[in-house]
C-alpha cells in the first residue's frame, strides 16, 4: 500500500497501537526539545523519576525565552538548566544562541525522526521531513526516560502547492492563507502534509515559516518532504551526512485533500486578536501603527530578515514608530551582519534586540496601550505581547518593513520600488559549539543539581475521588487560549519553577479574582470550570493545567479541547469533559454546583455519563475520550502517580 510521509514517519517509530485516526498510539522518540520556560518543570520530573541517563539520540535543552535579567531568578535558573542537562546527558543552548526551533533545525534536525518539544511550535521541524510535535513537559520528561509518546492516530491533510510565490509574497502569506480558509481549529486532530510541484519553489526555512504556524490550525503537527533542497540546507549547516531522502509514495493517498495555488496569493495579514482573523493586507492599508516587528520563530529565516533590511536600506523608518529586529540565532545575527544587512535596519532607525523569543512570548517590546502593532509573530491572542489591551496583527517581513516606512499598515506591492533579490550565504557560519555537547556519563553522574531559592517541588497531587460537588468558578466563551490561562511574559514566567508563586497569575486576564476563590475551594473538594469550543488553544505550557489544578480544578466542562491542553489536564489529574449536546452549555451558569457520583466507576464502564446541576433539577449529559491508560492516569490523580505507583510495583 502507497503511503504518504507521515504514516511511513508513523509506522517507523509505532511503539503501540494501531495507524487508525482517531485511536491512541504510542510513538518511540527519537529527539527532545525544551526551553527554559517549560524546562525548568521539566528537569524536575526527570530528578523525580531519578533518571540516570537520557534515553533518546539526542535532547537539548534552550535558554531562549526568558532572557531578561532584572533579578536573579532567571539567571538562577539557567544554571539549574545547565547542571540538569550536564547530569542527565543532554544538549544545552545558552542564552544568546538563539530561539530552539531555528537552532534546533541548524544543529540537530535529522529527515525520518520524531522530535517531540516542550513548545508548542516544535512542529516547526517538521520543515525537515520530520514528525515534530509539541507537548506538555511531563510528555516530554517521559519521552526522554525513554517511554513513548501517546497520541490520537491523526488524520493526514494533504495540501497539494502549485505554482510560484509572486513578489511581495512569501511563505507566511501560504499559512495565513490556510488560516484564512480553515481558522483556528481547522487542524485539529491532523498532521499537515504538504506535496506538490509548489513544494520545490520554497526554501527549507520558508518551509519552517510554515510549519511553525500549523500550531496555530491546531494541527498535530506538519510535515514536508526531505528533498533536495533540505540536503541543501544541512550541506550548508556541514551536515549533509546526516541528510536521508524522505518523500510520499506514488499514488499515496490522503485522508484530506486541498490544493492551494502559490501563484495566486497576496500579503495578507491577521487582525486581532487571532491568527485565524485573516483579511488581504489591502483592505487594511492606511490604519496607522505604532510598532513594526521582524523575528521569532515565525519568520527566522536569513531571507526574511534580509527583506526587511534591504526594504529599508537607505531609507528612514516613519516618525513615531518603534522598528523591532528580533534576531533568532547567532549564526543568522552573524551572517546578516557580515553581509550588512543589520547595519541597514539601524541606519533606518530599527531597535536591534538579542536573538531570542523576547516579544513574542510578552518578554518585552510591549507595545502602547490603544496603539496598534504589526509582528511577523505566530501569534496575537489577547495581551500575548504584554499590553494587556493589545492590538497586534501578524503579517509578513515584507509588510512588516514596508508599513514601518510608512508609519501605516501597507500592501508592499504599492512601494514605489522593485522586489530585492536575496543571495543566501552558501555555506552559513556554522557555529559547531552552538550547543554544548551532553558529558560523559562517568562525568555526568558526579554532577549536582544547582537549585536557586526560586525552585520548588512539584506538590503532591490526590487521587480522583469518587464523588464530587464542584461550583463553576468560570464560563467561557469559544477559543481561550493558554496565555488567557496563565499568561507568558516578564511579570510572570520567571516563576515557571515555582508553582505556588505562578499560580497567582492564574486566568487573571479573564477573572483577576479567580486565584483567591480558586484556593478557597481546594480544602471543600475543588471546582469545575465551563468553556467553549477550542479551549486551551496555543501554547504547551503544562503551568497552564498545573497552576488551576493547585488551586482546586477538577473538572473543566466544554465544547472541545485543543489537543496539547487536553493532554496537559489528563497529566495532571484534571477530568477533561465535552458536552454531548452542546445547547447544554446555555444551561450552565458561573455559580452553579455540579454534581458528579460514582465517578471513578462511570469513567471506567463508559465513556458517556450524567452530571447533576444542584438545585436546578438539570442534569446534564457529558463524555470524554480517555483511553484505557488515560482512565488509569485519572484515577491516580495524575501522570507522576502513575509513574510512581508502575516503579512500585515493577510496571
Amino acid at each position: 500500500m502507497p503511503l504518504n510521509i507521515t504514516q511511513k514517519l508513523i509506522k517507523d517509530h509505532l511503539a503501540a497501537g494501531k495507524m487508525t485516526p482517531g485511536e491512541e498510539i504510542g510513538l518511540k522518540i527519537d529527539q527532545t526539545l525544551t526551553q527554559d520556560a517549560t524546562g525548568t518543570l521539566v528537569m524536575l520530573e526527570l530528578e523525580a523519576m531519578e533518571l540516570d541517563r537520557a534515553k533518546t539520540e539526542a535532547s537539548a535543552q534552550y535558554v531562549d525565552h526568558n532572557l531578561i535579567q532584572e533579578d536573579s531568578k532567571n539567571p538562577d535558573d539557567h544554571l539549574f538548566l545547565q547542571s540538569a542537562t550536564e547530569r542527565f546527558g543532554l544538549y544545552y543552548s545558552r542564552p544568546g544562541n538563539g530561539v530552539s526551533h531555528p537552532v534546533h533545525m541548524q544543529r540537530l534536525a535529522k529527515p525520518g525522526k520524531t522530535l517531540l518539544g516542550s513548545d508548542s511550535h516544535t512542529c516547526a521541524n517538521g520543515c525537515m521531513g520530520m514528525l515534530a510535535m509539541g507537548a506538555g513537559g511531563i510528555d516530554v520528561a517521559m519521552a526522554i526516560a525513554g517511554e513513548p509518546f501517546y497520541v490520537k492516530m491523526p488524520k493526514v491533510w494533504g495540501v497539494k502547492l502549485t505554482g510560484k510565490l509572486p513578489e511581495w509574497v512569501s511563505a507566511k502569506d501560504v499559512i495565513l492563507e490556510l488560516l484564512r480558509r480553515h481558522d483556528v481549529k481547522g487542524g485539529v486532530g491532523s498532521v499537515i502534509e504538504y506535496f506538490g510541484p509548489g513544494v520545490e519553489n520554497l526554501s527549507a526555512m520558508d518551509r519552517h515559516v510554515i510549519a511553525n504556524m500549523g500550531a496555530e490550525l491546531g494541527a498535530t503537527g506538519t510535515v514536508f518532504p526531505s528533498d533536495k533542497e533540505v540536503k541543501r540546507f544541512m550541506k550548508s549547516q556541514d551536515r549533509e551526512d546526516d541528510w536521508i531522502e524522505l518523500t510520499a509514495d506514488k499514488g499515496a493517498t490522503y485522508d484530506i485533500l486541498e490544493e492551494v495555488n502559490l501563484s495566486e496569493l497576496e500579503p495578507l495579514i491577521a487582525k486581532p486578536s487571532s491568527p485565524g482573523n485573516v483579511v488581504a493586507v489591502r483592505e487594511l492599508a492606511g490604519t496607522p501603527i505604532y510598532q513594526s516587528y521582524v523575528g521569532s520563530s515565525a519568520n527566522p529565516g536569513y531571507r526574511d530578515f534580509a527583506i526587511a533590511a534591504e526594504i529599508v536600506n537607505g531609507k528612514n523608518i516613519a516618525d513615531g514608530v518603534s522598528f523591532d529586529i528580533n534576531p533568532t540565532s547567532r549564526q543568522m545575527l552573524t551572517d546578516l551582519v557580515k553581509e550588512s544587512h543589520i547595519a541597514s535596519l539601524l541606519q533606518s532607525g530599527a531597535r536591534m534586540h538579542q536573538a531570542g523569543c523576547n516579544g513574542c512570548i510578552g518578554m518585552g517590546q510591549a507595545p502602547a496601550t490603544g496603539r496598534n502593532s504589526l509582528r511577523t509573530t505566530p501569534r496575537n491572542f489577547p495581551g500575548r505581547s504584554g499590553t494587556r489591551e493589545d492590538s497586534v496583527f501578524l503579517c509578513s517581513p515584507e509588510t512588516a518593513a514596508a508599513s514601518a516606512l510608512t508609519g501605516k499598515i501597507t500592501d508592499p506591492r504599492t512601494l514605489e520600488a522593485e522586489i530585492p533579490k536575496i543571495k543566501e550565504p552558501k555555506h552559513a557560519t556554522a557555529h559547531m559549539d552552538l550547543l554544548d555537547a551532553p558529558l560523559p556519563y562517568e562525568q555526568a553522574k558526579n554532577v549536582e543539581l544547582n537549585k536557586g531559592p526560586n525552585i520548588a517541588s512539584i506538590p503532591k497531587m490526590d487521587e480522583m475521588p469518587d464523588k464530587m460537588e464542584l461550583p463553576i468558578l468560570l464560563k467561557m466563551d469559544d477559543n481561550i487560549s493558554t496565555d488567557e490561562i496563565l499568561a507568558g511574559g516578564a511579570r510572570v514566567l520567571p516563576y515557571r519553577s515555582n508553582l505556588p508563586e505562578i499560580s497567582k497569575f492564574t486566568f487573571e486576564i479573564i477573572d483577576a479574582t479567580y486565584y483567591k476563590r480558586g484556593k478557597a475551594t481546594v480544602e471543600d473538594g475543588g471546582h469545575a470550570i465551563v468553556g467553549g469550543f477550542n479551549y486551551g488553544q496555543g501554547s504547551s505550557r503544562e503551568h497552564a493545567a498545573l497552576a488551576p489544578r493547585y488551586l482546586g480544578l477538577r473538572v473543566a466542562l466544554v465544547k472541545d479541547f485543543a489537543r496539547i491542553h487536553w493532554q496537559n489536564l489528563v497529566n495532571f489529574g484534571v477530568l477533561p469533559l465535552t458536552f454531548v449536546n452542546e445547547e447544554d452549555f446555555d444551561l450552565l451558569s458561573a455559580g452553579d454546583v455540579l454534581e458528579l457520583s460514582d465517578l471513578r466507576n462511570k469513567i471506567q464502564q463508559g465513556n458517556e455519563f450524567s452530571v447533576d446541576v444542584k438545585d436546578k433539577h438539570e442534569q446534564i449529559n457529558v463524555q470524554h475520550s480517555l483511553s484505557e491508560r488515560q482512565v488509569e492516569i485519572m484515577l491516580k490523580g495524575g501522570i507522576i502517580n502513575w509513574v510512581k505507583d508502575r516503579q512500585q510495583i515493577g510496571g
